[in-house]
Protein backbone atom coordinates (compact mmCIF):
# COMPACT_ATOMS: atom_id res chain seq x y z
CA UNK A 1 0.00 0.00 0.00
CA UNK A 2 2.43 2.52 0.77
CA UNK A 3 4.75 1.69 -2.16
CA UNK A 4 1.49 1.79 -4.25
CA UNK A 5 1.06 5.92 -2.41
CA UNK A 6 4.36 6.47 -3.50
CA UNK A 7 3.75 5.90 -7.23
CA UNK A 8 0.76 7.45 -7.21
CA UNK A 9 1.90 10.40 -5.61
CA UNK A 10 4.53 9.87 -8.32
CA UNK A 11 2.45 10.39 -10.74
CA UNK A 12 0.52 13.12 -9.45
CA UNK A 13 3.19 14.78 -9.60
CA UNK A 14 4.49 13.71 -13.46
CA UNK A 15 1.09 14.15 -14.44
CA UNK A 16 0.93 18.17 -13.01
CA UNK A 17 4.30 18.99 -14.46
CA UNK A 18 2.68 17.74 -17.78
CA UNK A 19 -0.56 19.24 -17.18
CA UNK A 20 1.20 22.58 -16.25
CA UNK A 21 -0.84 24.83 -18.53
CA UNK A 22 -3.98 23.64 -16.86
CA UNK A 23 -2.65 24.88 -12.93
CA UNK A 24 -0.59 28.77 -14.73
CA UNK A 25 -2.30 31.48 -13.60
CA UNK A 26 -4.17 33.68 -15.83
CA UNK A 27 -2.90 37.26 -16.31
CA UNK A 28 -4.31 40.13 -14.78
CA UNK A 29 -2.30 42.98 -16.66
CA UNK A 30 -1.06 43.53 -18.78
CA UNK A 31 -3.91 41.14 -20.99
CA UNK A 32 -2.00 38.68 -23.32
CA UNK A 33 -2.19 40.50 -26.85
CA UNK A 34 -2.18 44.31 -25.44
CA UNK A 35 -0.60 46.81 -26.93
CA UNK A 36 0.18 50.93 -26.17
CA UNK A 37 1.19 49.19 -22.53
CA UNK A 38 2.71 51.54 -20.39
CA UNK A 39 6.51 50.99 -20.06
CA UNK A 40 6.22 51.56 -16.05
CA UNK A 41 3.24 49.39 -15.82
CA UNK A 42 3.63 46.32 -13.01
CA UNK A 43 3.01 43.04 -14.37
CA UNK A 44 0.18 41.02 -12.40
CA UNK A 45 -1.51 37.32 -12.60
CA UNK A 46 -3.70 35.56 -10.32
CA UNK A 47 -2.86 34.14 -6.90
CA UNK A 48 -2.46 29.99 -7.88
CA UNK A 49 -3.41 27.91 -4.24
CA UNK A 50 -0.70 26.08 -2.47
CA UNK A 51 2.09 27.84 -4.34
CA UNK A 52 4.86 28.98 -2.22
CA UNK A 53 6.19 32.13 -4.47
CA UNK A 54 6.40 33.00 -8.16
CA UNK A 55 9.34 33.38 -10.34
CA UNK A 56 9.33 36.03 -13.23
CA UNK A 57 11.62 36.01 -16.41
CA UNK A 58 10.85 38.85 -19.64
CA UNK A 59 12.31 38.82 -23.39
CA UNK A 60 11.99 39.69 -26.57
CA UNK A 61 11.25 36.02 -28.03
CA UNK A 62 9.16 33.35 -26.41
CA UNK A 63 10.85 31.83 -23.08
CA UNK A 64 13.88 34.78 -23.54
CA UNK A 65 15.43 36.54 -20.73
CA UNK A 66 17.28 39.32 -22.58
CA UNK A 67 15.13 41.93 -20.19
CA UNK A 68 14.76 40.12 -17.27
CA UNK A 69 16.36 36.77 -16.16
CA UNK A 70 14.29 34.44 -13.70
CA UNK A 71 13.74 36.51 -10.75
CA UNK A 72 11.59 35.76 -7.80
CA UNK A 73 8.70 37.88 -6.35
CA UNK A 74 8.08 35.74 -3.23
CA UNK A 75 4.04 35.23 -2.42
CA UNK A 76 3.41 38.63 -4.36
CA UNK A 77 1.47 37.76 -7.79
CA UNK A 78 3.19 40.69 -9.38
CA UNK A 79 6.19 42.75 -10.43
CA UNK A 80 6.96 46.04 -10.76
CA UNK A 81 10.27 47.22 -12.92
CA UNK A 82 12.79 49.05 -11.13
CA UNK A 83 12.44 51.50 -13.39
CA UNK A 84 11.13 50.96 -17.17
CA UNK A 85 10.30 48.35 -19.71
CA UNK A 86 11.85 49.03 -23.32
CA UNK A 87 9.15 51.27 -25.24
CA UNK A 88 7.74 49.83 -28.73
CA UNK A 89 8.63 46.31 -27.75
CA UNK A 90 6.44 43.17 -27.68
CA UNK A 91 7.30 41.59 -24.64
CA UNK A 92 7.17 38.06 -23.68
CA UNK A 93 6.40 37.23 -20.06
CA UNK A 94 6.78 33.93 -18.41
CA UNK A 95 5.53 33.49 -14.83
CA UNK A 96 7.22 30.34 -13.25
CA UNK A 97 5.71 28.67 -9.79
CA UNK A 98 7.62 27.44 -7.23
CA UNK A 99 7.37 24.71 -4.32
CA UNK A 100 9.15 23.71 -1.60
CA UNK A 101 9.02 19.98 -2.04
CA UNK A 102 8.97 20.03 -6.28
CA UNK A 103 10.58 21.31 -9.26
CA UNK A 104 9.13 24.72 -10.37
CA UNK A 105 6.54 24.47 -12.68
CA UNK A 106 7.45 27.02 -15.94
CA UNK A 107 4.16 28.59 -17.56
CA UNK A 108 3.55 29.42 -20.93
CA UNK A 109 4.98 32.24 -22.38
CA UNK A 110 2.32 35.43 -23.58
CA UNK A 111 3.48 38.86 -24.45
CA UNK A 112 1.97 42.55 -24.58
CA UNK A 113 3.31 45.20 -26.62
CA UNK A 114 4.66 48.43 -24.91
CA UNK A 115 3.79 51.93 -25.66
CA UNK A 116 6.42 53.79 -28.31
CA UNK A 117 7.49 56.86 -26.39
CA UNK A 118 7.64 60.01 -28.05
CA UNK A 119 8.92 63.01 -25.43
CA UNK A 120 11.85 63.36 -23.96
CA UNK A 121 12.84 61.61 -20.26
CA UNK A 122 12.11 63.83 -16.63
CA UNK A 123 14.74 64.99 -14.71
CA UNK A 124 16.05 62.97 -11.94
CA UNK A 125 17.17 63.17 -8.16
CA UNK A 126 20.38 62.15 -6.12
CA UNK A 127 19.30 59.17 -4.18
CA UNK A 128 22.93 58.61 -2.86
CA UNK A 129 24.15 60.38 -1.34
CA UNK A 130 22.12 62.15 -0.37
CA UNK A 131 21.61 66.16 -1.86
CA UNK A 132 23.17 68.03 0.72
CA UNK A 133 24.76 65.19 2.55
CA UNK A 134 28.03 65.09 4.78
CA UNK A 135 30.50 62.75 5.92
CA UNK A 136 29.58 60.68 3.27
CA UNK A 137 32.14 57.69 2.98
CA UNK A 138 34.87 58.21 0.30
CA UNK A 139 34.33 55.19 -1.33
CA UNK A 140 30.71 55.64 -2.10
CA UNK A 141 29.28 55.29 -5.58
CA UNK A 142 26.87 57.67 -6.96
CA UNK A 143 22.91 56.37 -6.96
CA UNK A 144 20.05 58.52 -8.29
CA UNK A 145 16.09 57.31 -8.76
CA UNK A 146 14.47 56.57 -12.09
CA UNK A 147 13.71 58.20 -15.26
CA UNK A 148 11.12 56.16 -16.48
CA UNK A 149 11.37 56.80 -20.16
CA UNK A 150 15.27 57.51 -19.89
CA UNK A 151 17.36 55.04 -21.91
CA UNK A 152 20.54 56.26 -20.70
CA UNK A 153 22.32 58.56 -18.48
CA UNK A 154 25.37 61.55 -18.96
CA UNK A 155 26.81 62.04 -15.41
CA UNK A 156 29.46 64.55 -14.29
CA UNK A 157 31.17 65.00 -11.06
CA UNK A 158 32.91 68.38 -10.22
CA UNK A 159 34.82 69.99 -7.08
CA UNK A 160 33.25 73.39 -7.81
CA UNK A 161 29.80 74.03 -9.27
CA UNK A 162 29.35 73.30 -12.72
CA UNK A 163 32.66 71.74 -12.81
CA UNK A 164 33.50 67.91 -14.45
CA UNK A 165 37.08 67.56 -13.58
CA UNK A 166 36.27 64.05 -11.70
CA UNK A 167 33.73 62.92 -14.07
CA UNK A 168 32.71 64.56 -17.95
CA UNK A 169 29.70 63.42 -19.15
CA UNK A 170 30.25 60.08 -19.12
CA UNK A 171 27.42 57.90 -20.43
CA UNK A 172 25.80 55.44 -18.18
CA UNK A 173 23.24 52.64 -19.57
CA UNK A 174 20.97 49.85 -18.40
CA UNK A 175 22.06 51.30 -14.71
CA UNK A 176 21.11 53.56 -11.92
CA UNK A 177 24.17 54.13 -10.50
CA UNK A 178 28.23 54.87 -10.92
CA UNK A 179 30.91 54.05 -9.06
CA UNK A 180 33.77 57.07 -9.39
CA UNK A 181 37.42 56.20 -10.61
CA UNK A 182 39.14 55.62 -7.02
CA UNK A 183 38.37 57.14 -3.79
CA UNK A 184 37.11 60.45 -3.07
CA UNK A 185 39.09 62.68 -1.30
CA UNK A 186 38.10 63.15 1.88
CA UNK A 187 36.50 66.39 3.60
CA UNK A 188 35.77 67.83 0.12
CA UNK A 189 32.79 68.96 -1.64
CA UNK A 190 31.27 67.20 -4.68
CA UNK A 191 29.24 68.57 -7.44
CA UNK A 192 27.03 66.03 -9.38
CA UNK A 193 24.59 66.39 -12.44
CA UNK A 194 22.30 63.67 -13.95
CA UNK A 195 20.89 64.21 -17.49
CA UNK A 196 19.10 61.39 -18.30
CA UNK A 197 18.22 61.00 -22.14
CA UNK A 198 16.23 59.01 -24.81
CA UNK A 199 16.10 58.87 -28.62
CA UNK A 200 13.73 61.97 -28.66
CA UNK A 201 16.42 64.15 -26.79
CA UNK A 202 17.42 64.80 -23.33
CA UNK A 203 15.50 66.03 -20.08
CA UNK A 204 16.25 70.05 -19.76
CA UNK A 205 16.16 72.00 -16.91
CA UNK A 206 17.85 69.54 -14.00
CA UNK A 207 19.29 70.58 -10.41
CA UNK A 208 22.54 70.16 -9.27
CA UNK A 209 23.10 67.96 -6.44
CA UNK A 210 26.26 68.11 -4.28
CA UNK A 211 27.84 66.52 -1.19
CA UNK A 212 30.76 66.51 1.57
CA UNK A 213 32.95 63.75 2.64
CA UNK A 214 34.52 62.62 5.32
CA UNK A 215 36.89 61.41 7.18
CA UNK A 216 39.35 58.82 5.24
CA UNK A 217 37.96 55.87 7.18
CA UNK A 218 37.15 52.28 5.60
CA UNK A 219 33.57 51.25 5.49
CA UNK A 220 33.31 47.83 6.76
CA UNK A 221 32.56 44.90 4.71
CA UNK A 222 29.95 42.79 4.46
CA UNK A 223 28.79 40.10 6.80
CA UNK A 224 27.59 36.36 6.37
CA UNK A 225 24.24 35.04 7.39
CA UNK A 226 25.13 31.38 8.73
CA UNK A 227 22.09 30.53 10.21
CA UNK A 228 19.56 29.66 8.39
CA UNK A 229 22.07 29.61 5.31
CA UNK A 230 21.26 30.92 2.26
CA UNK A 231 18.56 28.61 0.65
CA UNK A 232 17.98 26.52 3.57
CA UNK A 233 14.49 24.61 4.32
CA UNK A 234 12.45 23.00 7.07
CA UNK A 235 13.45 26.22 9.01
CA UNK A 236 11.60 26.85 12.49
CA UNK A 237 9.07 29.09 12.58
CA UNK A 238 10.75 31.37 15.16
CA UNK A 239 14.75 30.74 14.23
CA UNK A 240 17.38 33.06 15.53
CA UNK A 241 19.49 34.62 12.70
CA UNK A 242 22.86 34.51 13.24
CA UNK A 243 25.88 36.10 10.65
CA UNK A 244 29.48 36.89 10.95
CA UNK A 245 31.02 39.78 12.94
CA UNK A 246 32.76 41.74 10.40
CA UNK A 247 35.80 43.69 11.53
CA UNK A 248 35.74 47.45 11.76
CA UNK A 249 31.57 47.21 11.86
CA UNK A 250 30.18 49.04 14.43
CA UNK A 251 26.62 47.73 14.08
CA UNK A 252 24.30 46.09 11.40
CA UNK A 253 21.13 46.66 10.11
CA UNK A 254 18.47 43.94 9.01
CA UNK A 255 15.96 44.19 6.64
CA UNK A 256 13.37 40.85 6.17
CA UNK A 257 10.66 40.76 3.43
CA UNK A 258 8.29 38.10 1.90
CA UNK A 259 9.77 39.34 -1.84
CA UNK A 260 12.75 40.63 -2.65
CA UNK A 261 11.41 43.80 -3.65
CA UNK A 262 9.88 45.17 0.04
CA UNK A 263 10.87 44.84 3.80
CA UNK A 264 7.66 44.09 4.99
CA UNK A 265 8.81 41.92 7.92
CA UNK A 266 11.63 43.94 9.51
CA UNK A 267 13.14 47.16 7.68
CA UNK A 268 16.44 48.19 7.77
CA UNK A 269 16.36 47.57 11.66
CA UNK A 270 19.41 48.96 13.11
CA UNK A 271 20.16 46.24 15.71
CA UNK A 272 23.27 47.42 17.09
CA UNK A 273 26.86 45.66 17.66
CA UNK A 274 25.17 42.17 17.60
CA UNK A 275 25.51 39.35 15.54
CA UNK A 276 22.38 37.10 16.20
CA UNK A 277 19.05 38.43 16.90
CA UNK A 278 15.27 36.25 17.39
CA UNK A 279 12.47 37.67 15.07
CA UNK A 280 9.05 37.46 15.38
CA UNK A 281 7.16 33.88 14.13
CA UNK A 282 7.16 33.69 10.80
CA UNK A 283 4.66 31.91 8.62
CA UNK A 284 4.80 28.23 7.64
CA UNK A 285 5.17 27.34 3.61
CA UNK A 286 6.90 30.64 2.78
CA UNK A 287 10.48 32.03 1.86
CA UNK A 288 11.89 35.16 3.34
CA UNK A 289 14.53 37.62 1.90
CA UNK A 290 17.06 38.69 4.51
CA UNK A 291 19.85 41.83 3.76
CA UNK A 292 22.43 42.20 6.76
CA UNK A 293 24.37 45.52 5.90
CA UNK A 294 27.05 46.48 8.44
CA UNK A 295 28.05 49.99 8.94
CA UNK A 296 30.32 52.52 10.93
CA UNK A 297 30.73 55.77 11.17
CA UNK A 298 31.71 55.97 7.14
CA UNK A 299 28.90 54.63 6.64
CA UNK A 300 27.23 51.66 5.08
CA UNK A 301 28.98 48.54 3.50
CA UNK A 302 28.26 48.43 -0.26
CA UNK A 303 26.26 46.07 -1.97
CA UNK A 304 26.04 43.35 0.58
CA UNK A 305 23.82 40.25 -1.13
CA UNK A 306 20.05 39.36 -0.05
CA UNK A 307 19.73 35.34 1.07
CA UNK A 308 16.79 33.55 1.37
CA UNK A 309 15.26 30.44 3.29
CA UNK A 310 12.01 28.62 3.37
CA UNK A 311 10.05 27.87 6.76
CA UNK A 312 8.56 24.06 7.59
CA UNK A 313 5.30 23.33 6.11
CA UNK A 314 2.13 24.45 8.18
CA UNK A 315 -1.25 24.98 7.51
CA UNK A 316 -1.02 25.37 4.23
CA UNK A 317 -2.31 25.31 1.72
CA UNK A 318 0.72 23.83 0.11
CA UNK A 319 2.07 20.43 -2.18
CA UNK A 320 3.58 17.37 -0.19
CA UNK A 321 6.29 15.61 -1.37
CA UNK A 322 3.79 13.40 -2.97
CA UNK A 323 2.50 16.20 -5.14
CA UNK A 324 -0.79 15.92 -2.77
CA UNK A 325 -2.76 20.25 -1.84
CA UNK A 326 -2.76 19.45 2.06
CA UNK A 327 -4.87 22.39 3.98
CA UNK A 328 -4.88 21.69 7.46
CA UNK A 329 -6.91 24.87 8.07
CA UNK A 330 -10.56 23.70 9.11
CA UNK A 331 -13.38 24.69 6.81
CA UNK A 332 -15.47 27.18 7.87
CA UNK A 333 -18.96 27.69 6.67
CA UNK A 334 -20.32 30.40 9.36
CA UNK A 335 -22.97 33.15 7.84
CA UNK A 336 -21.98 36.72 7.46
CA UNK A 337 -24.92 38.07 8.90
CA UNK A 338 -26.78 36.74 11.97
CA UNK A 339 -30.32 37.84 13.29
CA UNK A 340 -31.25 37.67 16.77
CA UNK A 341 -34.50 37.39 18.30
CA UNK A 342 -34.99 41.07 20.81
CA UNK A 343 -36.57 39.29 22.91
CA UNK A 344 -35.70 35.56 22.43
CA UNK A 345 -32.86 33.42 22.62
CA UNK A 346 -29.70 34.65 20.88
CA UNK A 347 -27.67 31.59 21.20
CA UNK A 348 -26.30 30.70 18.09
CA UNK A 349 -23.55 27.56 16.88
CA UNK A 350 -21.24 26.84 14.85
CA UNK A 351 -21.68 23.32 12.91
CA UNK A 352 -18.02 23.36 11.21
CA UNK A 353 -16.22 20.27 13.00
CA UNK A 354 -12.87 21.54 14.59
CA UNK A 355 -10.57 21.29 17.77
CA UNK A 356 -11.80 24.96 19.10
CA UNK A 357 -14.11 27.57 18.93
CA UNK A 358 -13.41 31.03 20.17
CA UNK A 359 -15.80 34.18 19.87
CA UNK A 360 -14.89 37.80 19.48
CA UNK A 361 -16.51 40.99 19.38
CA UNK A 362 -15.16 43.92 16.87
CA UNK A 363 -15.69 46.91 17.85
CA UNK A 364 -15.52 50.05 15.56
CA UNK A 365 -12.93 52.09 17.39
CA UNK A 366 -10.73 49.91 20.33
CA UNK A 367 -9.06 46.35 20.37
CA UNK A 368 -11.29 42.75 19.91
CA UNK A 369 -12.40 41.17 22.93
CA UNK A 370 -12.93 37.24 23.44
CA UNK A 371 -16.21 36.21 24.79
CA UNK A 372 -16.26 32.80 24.25
CA UNK A 373 -15.62 29.46 23.36
CA UNK A 374 -16.97 26.29 22.72
CA UNK A 375 -19.08 26.00 19.19
CA UNK A 376 -22.21 27.48 20.94
CA UNK A 377 -21.92 31.33 21.71
CA UNK A 378 -24.35 33.46 22.92
CA UNK A 379 -24.66 36.77 21.42
CA UNK A 380 -25.24 39.86 23.81
CA UNK A 381 -26.49 41.85 21.06
CA UNK A 382 -26.12 43.89 17.59
CA UNK A 383 -22.46 44.64 16.50
CA UNK A 384 -19.90 42.87 14.31
CA UNK A 385 -18.48 39.68 15.76
CA UNK A 386 -15.24 37.31 14.59
CA UNK A 387 -15.57 33.59 14.62
CA UNK A 388 -12.59 31.40 14.78
CA UNK A 389 -12.19 28.12 14.81
CA UNK A 390 -8.87 25.93 15.15
CA UNK A 391 -7.01 22.14 14.52
CA UNK A 392 -4.62 21.26 16.84
CA UNK A 393 -1.48 20.36 14.34
CA UNK A 394 1.71 18.41 15.60
CA UNK A 395 4.62 19.21 13.50
CA UNK A 396 8.56 19.36 13.10
CA UNK A 397 8.72 22.75 15.30
CA UNK A 398 5.85 21.39 17.79
CA UNK A 399 2.75 21.47 18.55
CA UNK A 400 0.49 24.95 16.54
CA UNK A 401 -2.72 26.14 15.68
CA UNK A 402 -4.47 25.85 11.81
CA UNK A 403 -7.23 28.75 12.09
CA UNK A 404 -10.10 29.60 10.17
CA UNK A 405 -12.00 32.17 10.98
CA UNK A 406 -15.09 34.64 9.65
CA UNK A 407 -16.45 38.45 10.90
CA UNK A 408 -20.71 38.71 11.27
CA UNK A 409 -22.59 40.93 11.35
CA UNK A 410 -25.20 40.73 13.72
CA UNK A 411 -28.81 42.72 13.98
CA UNK A 412 -31.47 42.85 15.51
CA UNK A 413 -35.06 40.30 14.20
CA UNK A 414 -38.43 40.07 15.20
CA UNK A 415 -41.82 38.35 13.95
CA UNK A 416 -43.85 39.05 11.01
CA UNK A 417 -46.68 40.92 10.16
CA UNK A 418 -48.82 40.07 7.10
CA UNK A 419 -50.31 42.96 5.58
CA UNK A 420 -51.83 41.63 2.51
CA UNK A 421 -52.31 39.43 -0.07
CA UNK A 422 -52.59 39.63 -3.83
CA UNK A 423 -54.25 37.10 -5.78
CA UNK A 424 -53.86 36.79 -9.67
CA UNK A 425 -56.59 34.08 -10.95
CA UNK A 426 -54.68 32.56 -14.73
CA UNK A 427 -56.60 29.78 -16.65
CA UNK A 428 -57.62 27.18 -13.86
CA UNK A 429 -54.72 28.28 -11.79
CA UNK A 430 -53.84 31.04 -9.62
CA UNK A 431 -50.84 33.21 -7.94
CA UNK A 432 -50.34 34.17 -4.39
CA UNK A 433 -48.40 37.09 -3.26
CA UNK A 434 -47.72 37.68 0.36
CA UNK A 435 -46.67 41.44 1.59
CA UNK A 436 -44.94 40.99 5.30
CA UNK A 437 -43.18 43.49 7.23
CA UNK A 438 -41.67 43.79 10.07
CA UNK A 439 -37.37 43.78 11.59
CA UNK A 440 -36.43 40.07 10.25
CA UNK A 441 -35.63 37.98 7.39
CA UNK A 442 -38.16 36.39 6.23
CA UNK A 443 -38.99 33.37 4.01
CA UNK A 444 -42.99 32.00 2.84
CA UNK A 445 -44.50 28.52 2.78
CA UNK A 446 -47.93 27.31 2.28
CA UNK A 447 -47.43 24.81 5.27
CA UNK A 448 -46.52 25.68 8.18
CA UNK A 449 -44.04 22.77 7.87
CA UNK A 450 -42.78 23.53 4.67
CA UNK A 451 -41.02 23.81 2.51
CA UNK A 452 -40.27 27.44 2.76
CA UNK A 453 -38.78 29.64 -0.01
CA UNK A 454 -37.08 32.95 -0.54
CA UNK A 455 -39.53 34.43 -2.69
CA UNK A 456 -43.13 35.79 -1.42
CA UNK A 457 -44.54 34.68 -4.93
CA UNK A 458 -46.19 31.70 -5.22
CA UNK A 459 -47.73 30.56 -8.56
CA UNK A 460 -49.32 27.91 -10.94
CA UNK A 461 -51.16 26.89 -8.03
CA UNK A 462 -54.78 24.48 -8.42
CA UNK A 463 -57.65 27.06 -7.59
CA UNK A 464 -58.62 26.61 -3.78
CA UNK A 465 -57.90 28.58 -0.88
CA UNK A 466 -54.82 28.45 0.78
CA UNK A 467 -53.17 29.08 4.40
CA UNK A 468 -50.01 31.52 3.77
CA UNK A 469 -47.05 31.31 6.17
CA UNK A 470 -44.21 33.99 6.84
CA UNK A 471 -41.33 33.09 9.35
CA UNK A 472 -38.42 34.89 10.90
CA UNK A 473 -35.47 33.07 9.99
CA UNK A 474 -33.66 33.52 12.97
CA UNK A 475 -36.85 31.73 14.95
CA UNK A 476 -38.14 35.14 15.96
CA UNK A 477 -41.69 34.17 14.80
CA UNK A 478 -44.24 33.17 12.68
CA UNK A 479 -47.65 34.30 10.83
CA UNK A 480 -50.47 32.78 8.78
CA UNK A 481 -52.85 33.77 6.97
CA UNK A 482 -56.13 32.28 5.50
CA UNK A 483 -56.25 32.83 1.28
CA UNK A 484 -59.70 32.48 0.05
CA UNK A 485 -59.91 33.77 -3.49
CA UNK A 486 -63.27 35.80 -3.96
CA UNK A 487 -63.28 36.25 -7.80
CA UNK A 488 -67.06 36.13 -8.85
CA UNK A 489 -68.46 38.95 -11.23
CA UNK A 490 -71.58 40.63 -11.34
CA UNK A 491 -74.02 38.01 -13.49
CA UNK A 492 -72.52 34.89 -12.07
CA UNK A 493 -73.97 33.45 -9.25
CA UNK A 494 -72.14 32.48 -6.79
CA UNK A 495 -73.73 29.13 -5.58
CA UNK A 496 -76.11 26.78 -7.41
CA UNK A 497 -78.47 23.87 -5.19
CA UNK A 498 -78.74 20.91 -7.91
CA UNK A 499 -81.30 19.30 -5.55
CA UNK A 500 -84.74 19.09 -7.75
CA UNK A 501 -86.95 21.65 -5.68
CA UNK A 502 -86.42 24.02 -8.64
CA UNK A 503 -84.93 26.86 -7.43
CA UNK A 504 -81.15 27.31 -8.40
CA UNK A 505 -81.14 23.98 -9.82
CA UNK A 506 -78.32 24.82 -12.57
CA UNK A 507 -75.52 27.43 -12.83
CA UNK A 508 -75.74 29.29 -15.89
CA UNK A 509 -75.08 33.42 -16.39
CA UNK A 510 -77.46 35.85 -15.56
CA UNK A 511 -78.35 38.59 -18.71
CA UNK A 512 -78.52 42.30 -17.31
CA UNK A 513 -81.78 44.15 -16.72
CA UNK A 514 -81.37 45.42 -20.32
CA UNK A 515 -81.63 41.69 -21.87
CA UNK A 516 -78.52 42.27 -23.51
CA UNK A 517 -75.69 39.24 -23.26
CA UNK A 518 -72.66 40.39 -23.72
CA UNK A 519 -70.73 36.70 -23.47
CA UNK A 520 -70.41 34.36 -25.89
CA UNK A 521 -68.28 31.65 -24.45
CA UNK A 522 -68.94 30.58 -21.08
CA UNK A 523 -66.72 27.30 -19.62
CA UNK A 524 -66.72 25.55 -16.41
CA UNK A 525 -63.47 23.77 -14.58
CA UNK A 526 -62.94 22.16 -11.22
CA UNK A 527 -60.30 23.09 -8.56
CA UNK A 528 -57.23 21.53 -10.48
CA UNK A 529 -58.23 23.06 -13.89
CA UNK A 530 -60.10 20.34 -15.47
CA UNK A 531 -62.24 21.06 -18.03
CA UNK A 532 -65.62 19.97 -16.99
CA UNK A 533 -68.00 21.65 -19.46
CA UNK A 534 -68.76 24.08 -22.16
CA UNK A 535 -72.60 25.63 -21.48
CA UNK A 536 -74.00 28.42 -23.97
CA UNK A 537 -74.49 31.57 -21.98
CA UNK A 538 -77.36 32.35 -24.18
CA UNK A 539 -79.33 29.42 -23.12
CA UNK A 540 -82.04 28.76 -20.21
CA UNK A 541 -80.29 25.29 -18.97
CA UNK A 542 -76.76 25.93 -17.88
CA UNK A 543 -74.74 23.63 -16.14
CA UNK A 544 -76.82 20.68 -13.59
CA UNK A 545 -73.81 19.75 -11.63
CA UNK A 546 -72.91 16.28 -13.68
CA UNK A 547 -69.86 15.16 -15.55
CA UNK A 548 -70.49 11.86 -17.79
CA UNK A 549 -73.88 11.80 -16.05
CA UNK A 550 -72.39 11.38 -12.51
CA UNK A 551 -73.38 14.04 -10.05
CA UNK A 552 -69.97 15.94 -9.08
CA UNK A 553 -69.38 16.53 -5.26
CA UNK A 554 -70.12 19.64 -3.40
CA UNK A 555 -66.83 21.76 -3.65
CA UNK A 556 -65.95 25.18 -5.24
CA UNK A 557 -66.15 25.39 -8.94
CA UNK A 558 -64.39 27.85 -11.17
CA UNK A 559 -65.92 29.43 -14.61
CA UNK A 560 -63.81 31.12 -17.51
CA UNK A 561 -65.76 33.64 -19.42
CA UNK A 562 -65.40 35.62 -22.88
CA UNK A 563 -67.64 38.54 -24.25
CA UNK A 564 -68.15 40.26 -27.35
CA UNK A 565 -64.69 42.16 -26.69
CA UNK A 566 -62.39 39.44 -26.33
CA UNK A 567 -62.32 40.24 -22.63
CA UNK A 568 -61.65 37.37 -20.17
CA UNK A 569 -63.68 36.82 -17.13
CA UNK A 570 -62.74 34.71 -14.44
CA UNK A 571 -64.12 33.53 -11.01
CA UNK A 572 -65.40 30.76 -8.74
CA UNK A 573 -69.09 29.45 -7.66
CA UNK A 574 -70.04 26.76 -4.97
CA UNK A 575 -72.08 23.70 -5.77
CA UNK A 576 -74.12 22.98 -2.65
CA UNK A 577 -76.06 19.87 -1.86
Amino acid sequence: MEVFKKITGLLVLFWGLCLHGQECPDPVSPLPGETGVSVTSTISWEEVIGVTGYQISLGTTPGGIDILGRTATGAQASWTPECSLPEDTVIYVRISLFFLNQPPIDCDSYSFTTEDVTTPPQCTFLANPADGAENVPVQTDIRWDCSPTATRYRVSIGTSSGGSDIVNNEIVNDLLSFDPPGDLDPETQYFVRIIPENENGQASGCDEFSFTTGEDTPLPGCTELFSPSDGEGNVPLSPFLQWSAVPGADGYRVSIGTSPFNNDILDNANLGNVTETDVIAFEPNRVYYVRIVPFNIAGNALDCPQTNFSTILGCGPFFDSEGNLIDNNPELNFPSTVGICGDGDSTVRAEDEADGYRWYSVPPFGREEELGQGPEFEIPGPGEYRLEIYNNISGADGDFECRSEQIFNVSLSGPPVIDRTDVQLGAGVISIEIFASGLGDYEYALDEAGPYQESNRFTNLPIDNYRVFVRDKNGCGIADELVEPDLTLDGFPKFFTPNGDGINDTWQFIPPASGLNPIRELHIFDRYGKLLVQIDPRSQQGWNGTFNGRPLPASDYWFRAVNDNNQVLQGHFSLKR
